[in-house]
């Protein structure tokens, strides 16, 4: 971790890099200027070479024109299991789409973007691209992250690709697409004013050929302030770039890198034009502030992708469960000709709250009480379109004063969704009884009108101290393993445990390893193998580490202990 916020040099699941760290001081950035001559050219793609069929109509009727849209599948060098992924999702997209004019990939193509991570990719796509499906990939920040200047990684991506371009406009059976790049490695993403003129051109001439149509537009960061998880959008040039599509009701701007899934209704916002984040190949992330954590426990399994299907009066955007092959939520419905004062994916779209049904219930897990906490398991509410959240109080029953407050995800992100849900209450006194309410939270933030409410005593006595033991405190050499067992660990949610230089200061500097906790019965064991650090360069022979157990995302840290490398 590093600057307090997760070091994602390493993904949680494989030590592989993801989006996000490489913040300002780490990240590879070698300019914000554009690496290549741009092609301003418009590329058309005659009628003959694409035709469109799909098995899921909603009315039967063949739609002029079906694609669809996938992103961040984060292809690594020294894994394969997002590898595994994307092929799941190429076959599973040619069963249910076998007839598809174009293929969309919104960046993020590679973890590193290393010349052997853009051969797997193109490897197990060639073999199961559709011979008529058009492919426009736009490169992501990952894509940059090969230690090349912005020009040479640009070139990379451009030569191992095909794409004609780093950013370019297509006409597919008179359906207008237009493909940004972002322009360096930057997290939040960079769209510098000559790009986004460059798009307002494109636009002019798409509105010109047809203001009824759809214009489709591709670009790795959300518009801050538009779809779920825009938070991880981009600040410079943000509202040059929205105004710029503001004047084109009829544009639908598609997004990823935000990790966010597609289960939420949030993931559509129509004020001024339509965006629509895509989701990921690669493994979930979430908003801030729960007890889960942002990316919590099995995150890798999510897979997800968007089906595009284009009729002369509406554009239909379907969702799909890669990993339960399997659709998730209603399809969103857009019609044209464009008309923003008729867009029904507005952001006030939704007043009504969730609520518990009258045969709801909420119980204390007695098995899991202990000195300093609680668990219940309660009946999941009902909303109108998804229960994100809950509230959960616990209050002290004799001072009235609350203990504990906090904010749990409903798990809407699992398949299937666990009903009841289970919670862990932490950090209460021992011998004491609380009452805990429970409301439940909306996408929109509306909250129920009823609650529930039980009562649950804690156990007498302490908290049992965390503690890590080694097999050895003397390791021989700098590839040697160790076996690691925390003891007295809680169940996890994003507790960590990362290796630092024993006079090093977690946070300031980044870990040199990392992994998030798994626990059974109060106990994570896991090997500590130094082939996975992700900063090697600073694990030496004869240097004293430490590893610390951090409770949550940030360094509350519990527990640690110390191990020398010795001479091999």
């Amino acid at each position: 971790m590093v600057n307090g916020k997760l070091n994602h040099n390493d993904n949680p699941f494989t030590k592989e890099m993801d989006r996000r760290t490489f913040l300002e001081g780490t990240t590879k950035i070698a300019g914000i200027t554009l690496g290549l001559t741009l092609v301003n050219s418009l590329t058309s793609i005659p009628v003959s070479a694409a035709s469109s069929s799909s098995v899921f109509h909603s009315q039967g009727n063949k739609p002029d024109l079906v694609f669809p849209v996938i992103s961040d599948v984060h292809i690594n060098s020294n894994s394969n299991r997002t590898l595994e992924k994307f092929v799941t999702t190429l076959e599973q997209l040619n069963k249910v789409v076998p007839e598809q004019d174009a293929f969309l990939v919104v960046g993020d193509l590679t973890d590193y973007g290393y010349a052997s991570e853009y051969d797997k990719f193109m490897s197990a796509y060639n073999v199961r691209k559709q011979p008529k499906a058009v492919s426009m990939f736009a490169i992501g920040n990952h894509d940059y992250w090969n230690g090349l200047s912005v020009a040479d990684a640009q070139k990379l991506f451009l030569k191992k690709t095909g794409m004609e371009s780093i950013y370019y406009h297509k006409i597919i059976k008179g359906y207008h697409f237009i493909i940004l790049h972002t322009e360096d490695g930057k997290t939040e993403g960079t769209f510098s004013a000559a790009q986004i003129k460059w798009l307002g051109e494109q636009l002019r001439l798409a509105n010109a050929d047809d203001p009824k149509k759809p214009i489709f537009v591709f670009h790795h960061q959300p518009i801050k302030g538009t779809i779920y998880g825009s938070e991880w959008g981009f600040s410079q040039n943000r509202d040059l770039f929205y105004d710029t599509l503001k004047a084109y009701p009829q544009v639908i701007s598609f997004s990823g890198h935000t990790h966010y899934p597609l289960d939420d209704p949030r993931i559509i916002h129509q004020k001024d034009f339509t965006s629509i984040g895509t989701s990921t190949g690669a493994y979930l992330w979430l908003d801030s502030g729960r007890i889960q954590g942002e990316v919590p426990e099995d995150a890798g399994i999510l897979n997800q992708a968007l089906i595009v299907e284009v009729y002369n009066n509406k554009v239909i955007i379907k969702r799909r469960d890669i990993h339960n092959d399997d659709w998730t939520g209603e399809p969103f419905e857009i019609s044209y000709p464009a008309n923003k004062h008729n867009f029904k994916y507005t952001e006030d779209r939704d007043k009504k709250p969730p609520f518990f049904t009258n045969d709801a219930m909420l119980s204390i897990v007695n098995e899991k009480t202990t000195a300093a906490g609680l668990a219940i398991m309660f009946t999941q509410a009902k909303d109108n379109l998804l229960v994100h959240d809950y509230k959960v109080v616990a209050r002290n029953v004799e001072t009235k004063e609350i203990a504990k407050e906090f904010l749990a995800f409903s798990e809407f992100y699992k398949d299937p969704v666990p009903n009841p849900l289970t919670l862990q209450i932490d950090e209460l006194k021992p011998n004491t009884m609380y009452e805990i309410e429970v409301h439940a939270l909306d996408a929109y933030g509306n909250i129920s009108n009823n609650s529930l409410r039980v009562l649950g005593k804690t156990l007498d006595g302490v908290e049992k101290e965390v503690k890590i033991s080694l097999s050895k405190n003397v390791l021989n050499g700098i590839e040697d393993t160790v076996e690691v067992t925390v003891e007295n660990a809680r169940i996890p949610k994003s507790d960590w445990i990362g290796l630092y230089e024993i006079n090093e200061t977690p946070g300031p500097i980044a870990s040199i390893w990392w992994m998030y906790t798994q626990v059974t019965d109060g106990i994570c064991r896991f090997t500590y193998n130094p082939k996975n650090n992700i900063n090697p360069g600073r694990y030496k022979e004869g240097s004293t580490y430490k590893l610390v157990y951090f409770y949550g995302s940030g360094y509350d840290s519990v527990a640690s202990t110390t191990f020398t490398v010795g001479s091999k």
